[in-house]
């Protein structure tokens, strides 16, 4: 999925273009409601029709929202690839656009792939053009209301001249929304959840609001001829005729909640700042989950329930889970908010935002998180809990002002995610075998290294969870706790209050702890304390952030450890990177060249076939999805002891890894090229060789 790109900031991207058999695939990289974006995707269909090639899918992935004249021209394209003996189909719909297309009647025109329904949709079709049912019936069959009470309701209805559906929701025997999906079904008409996103703001104003107000209805979308009106009274025909005479179009209703019409009349009169690259679905079990002492759920309605900040910043981030990000960036500038998602590893634009909106989202943001949102001088940290999915996923908040507002960095934390199981790491035989040793180990040091988002934390959490029993003390000191486990006792780090790593350690060890987890060392104190509990009888695995393993050693010599304590302390070290997979959507493979076979050492007398990623709307065009690691594990024997005692230098430790023939990070990523796991340009890169 690429990039959004807001439509009235940033000019829309080319059309992506893939022959695959007979078929061409055009795959939009931005919403279709603007004249530059929808003028793209016409000229690439036109184009296909040049070359003669009359069958086309086109990938609405990326595109989240679409307008009136964007429905039409897809409609004007089908007709004319039909006509030249082709088709045209649509692939990867969301459920926004899903509902655009039922109601506007365009899924029984041009043919929707994966269009399956299931339980999790938001919205009911209802099979047109067929003969009615008795509205009496269809509230029965559903157990909406008993047949002796229909029967009372209906001797009420005779005496009272009004409507049955109006008695029943009036003595609030059925819910209104209950009613309007019964009446749909009555009449054979699609009913809509009005919200933003449904209907078109141009398409709107096409008919004065008074006249709107009045009337109970708003228009949200033109087809040719064809407007299509919202209403919560199907059988209005004056108000039919009225509109038709006032717009000059034939009027066809679409059922929804007077409710929602009026407060989408209002969000289009009060010229509404939200963009429609903005608009999402967001998934029914998305929910907010509070932080405070009575840990209440605040459950997110969809969006025509809440307020439009409310419901961009919980799409935000579900789409931020949803595309396995971790860390959303948000980032304000003159004439924009940017929206930037790290997906393995690297940062990729996915929307961006009016300055306006940035103050109301910072607000929103801090709300969710605990936090003073009249403190904009300062620095915040904070936490976030949402529930969806089915799985709760913690988000760390970190704000920091700057020249044009507050930027915010949320680092997602999915639990479903993670990985916290040691023979699920990806390490290779021997590496595994090495440090599942060192976790057998009861006392000793053992360090993992490697930059900041490399996985330590997870190789860490995955130890203990290896490890963990009911006959253990284990002691964690995190800063901060990222994912809860059983029978552990795990320590927050606040230094606020003086609640250091070093601080903690030292009370820790008064605990009685067979081991202890230490997040990370940062100065002599920790390494200090840490080098002396693994010297009294504890395991002690913490991180470092190193290049390899060696320079562990020499990072807690200059820390002022001692060599000859950090000899008898040092278990083994743990080096590892994460690299990119490549994508499975357009992996392609290729053989390898003699050069190349021969540079690195592989079996000559055999074809080695490697694999690149071509580039696809499923992985941002990189040619990768998902990460793997890659690891380089040392291993502390007594010729490695009497070496540190000796304060050595990282060339002699260099040296010492070379003549033992231990696999590098850089060897263990090649047998990864090998294997067609990823490419020799994205080992280069991590390794920086």
């Amino acid at each position: 999925m690429e990039a959004i790109r807001a439509q009235n900031n940033v000019s829309p991207t080319e059309v992506i273009s893939t022959r695959i058999g007979v078929m061409t695939y055009l795959a939009p990289k931005s919403s279709l409601a603007s004249a530059a974006a929808i003028g793209e995707l016409r000229d690439a269909v036109d184009a296909c029709i040049v070359k003669r090639e009359v069958q086309v899918v086109i990938n609405l992935s990326s595109v989240e929202y679409l307008n009136s004249e964007a429905l039409e021209m897809l409609l004007e394209m089908h007709t004319q690839l039909v006509r030249l003996g082709g088709w045209l189909k649509l692939a990867q719909v969301n459920n926004l656009a899903r509902e655009i297309f039922y109601i506007t009647a365009i899924d029984e025109v041009i043919s929707i792939i994966d269009m399956t329904l299931d339980n999790n949709d938001k919205f009911k079709k209802v099979e047109r053009n067929t003969a009615r049912r008795k509205l009496g019936l269809i509230l029965v069959e559903r157990d909406l209301v008993s047949q002796k009470k229909l029967d009372e309701v209906i001797s009420l209805q005779h005496k009272s001249g009004k409507r049955l559906g109006h008695i029943l929701v009036e003595q609030e025997i059925v819910s209104e929304h209950d009613m309007m999906t019964v009446l749909a079904e009555h009449l054979a008409m699609p009913s809509v959840n009005l919200r933003a996103g449904l209907y078109d703001p141009e398409i709107v104003s096409i008919l004065d609001k008074e006249i709107a107000t009045r009337l109970g209805v708003i228009p949200i979308f033109r087809i040719n001829d064809k407007l299509l009106v919202a209403t919560s009274d199907p059988q209005a025909l004056h108000a039919f005729n009225e509109i038709e005479e006032h717009t000059g179009l034939r009027v066809t209703p679409v059922l929804a909640l007077e409710a929602q019409i009026i407060k989408s009349l209002n969000e289009v009169a009060s010229n509404n700042p939200l963009t429609s690259d903005l608009i999402f679905d967001v998934e029914g079990d998305f929910e907010v989950v509070e932080t405070n002492v009575t840990s209440d759920q605040i459950t997110i309605d969809e969006l025509a329930a809440g307020s439009p900040i409310i419901n961009m910043v919980n799409s935000i981030i579900q789409r931020a889970i949803n595309d396995r990000a971790s860390d959303i960036h948000i980032e304000p500038s003159r004439n924009k908010t940017l929206i930037r998602f790290r997906i393995d590893g690297l940062l990729y634009e996915a929307m961006s935002v009016k300055p306006e909106l940035h103050p109301a989202v910072i607000s929103r943001l801090k709300v969710m998180a605990n936090l003073d949102i009249s403190e904009r001088r300062l620095p915040q940290d904070g936490r976030i809990q949402v529930y969806t999915h089915g799985h709760e996923v913690d988000l760390r908040f970190s704000s920091l002002p700057g020249l044009h507002g507050e930027k915010i960095v949320l680092r997602v934390l999915d639990k479903n995610q993670s990985i916290l199981d040691v023979n699920k790491l990806g390490m290779s035989v021997a590496n595994l075998a090495l440090y599942l040793k060192m976790l057998k180990r009861t006392h000793g040091l053992i360090l993992v290294t490697g930059p900041t988002g490399s996985g330590k934390t997870t190789s860490l959490y995955a130890a203990l969870n290896h490890i963990n029993s009911i006959e253990k003390n284990i002691v964690t000191i995190e800063d901060p706790v990222e994912y809860q486990m059983e029978i552990i006792n795990q320590n927050e780090v606040k230094g606020n209050v003086g609640l250091t790593f070093a601080t903690i350690l030292k009370h820790v060890l008064r605990q009685d702890p067979d081991i202890v987890m230490v997040g990370e060392i940062r100065e002599q104190e920790t390494a200090e304390i840490a080098v002396q509990a693994a010297l009294t009888g504890h395991l002690v695995l913490s991180t470092l952030h190193t290049n390899d393993s060696v320079g562990a050693v020499t990072r807690m010599i200059d820390m002022g450890i001692e060599p000859y304590l950090l000899s008898s302390a040092l278990v083994g070290v743990l080096a590892q990177r994460l690299i990119r997979t490549i994508c499975p959507s357009c992996k392609t493979s290729f053989i390898a060249p003699p050069e190349m076979i021969e540079r690195y050492g592989w079996e000559e007398s055999k074809q080695i076939r490697l694999a690149r990623g071509r580039g696809c709307p499923e992985c941002y065009d990189s040619g990768y999805k998902g990460r793997a690691s890659i690891h380089e594990v040392l291993e502390v024997d007594q010729d490695l002891q009497k070496l540190i005692m000796a304060n050595p230098s990282r060339d002699v430790l260099s040296d010492y890894i070379s003549r033992r023939d231990i696999k590098t990070l850089y060897d263990d990523g090649l047998l990864h090229v090998h294997d067609g796991d990823t490419t020799i340009e994205e080992i280069s890169r991590v390794i920086n060789n």
